[in-house]
């Protein structure tokens, strides 16, 4: 595997906190499940997000059949579901499956201006 690709990684209720509600940068959270082929296909999305964020966003998920507690308490109603967290606050919510762009899209406002600029043209124009 490459060093510089980002990696989505699954986080659960022990390490939440620490890692999206504390996080000095913008979070999407996706809440999953393993048997849900909409999960499947966005699984391979987000690595891609997750790459394309490198450095200015992370891109973590949580199994909420693994973690009920945590569905619960965000409000979970639909899988996938996409929280994105700015300050340990949750400011987007993306229900269902959706491209890279469009998750870009969401994103991309929470950037610092001068990182913001620097995000790879993915819609063919300039």
């Amino acid at each position: 595997m490459n060093a510089n690709k980002a990696q989505v990684v699954e986080i659960g209720d022990t390490n939440f906190e620490s890692e999206v509600l504390r996080s000095t940068q913008p979070v999407m959270v996706a809440f999953l499940t393993p048997w849900s082929r909409p999960c499947r296909i966005i699984r391979a999305v987000l690595d891609n997000v997750a790459i394309a964020c490198a450095g200015r966003a992370r891109v973590l998920r949580v199994n909420v059949d693994d973690h009920p507690d945590l569905g619960a308490w965000y409000d979970i109603q639909s899988i996938p579901t996409l929280l994105c967290f700015v300050n340990g606050n949750a400011c987007i919510r993306i229900i269902g499956t959706v491209s890279k762009e469009a998750i870009l899209s969401k994103l991309e406002p929470f950037f610092p201006v001068s990182e913001s600029k620097t995000l790879p043209n993915t819609n063919g124009t300039s």
